[in-house]
């Protein structure tokens, strides 16, 4: 899945179609999981510190 920055925000980008960098990851909550406990979400997207949690909680 497509995950792209909104205002601040990491979320999943269903469409595909969002602007800007987007970075993708397996849709397994357990990489989701991995993927935010070592912040590759943010380095992927290249906005450290940005707000995963709208991505791991999200169902697959």
């Amino acid at each position: 899945m497509r995950i792209a920055l909104v205002d601040g925000v990491a979320v999943v980008d269903e469409a595909r179609r969002l602007p800007g960098r987007g970075a993708w990851i397996h849709p397994d909550p357990d990489c989701r999981r991995l993927a935010a406990t070592r912040r590759s979400i943010g380095r992927a997207l290249r906005a450290p510190g940005v707000d995963d949690s709208a991505v791991v909680g999200e169902s697959a």
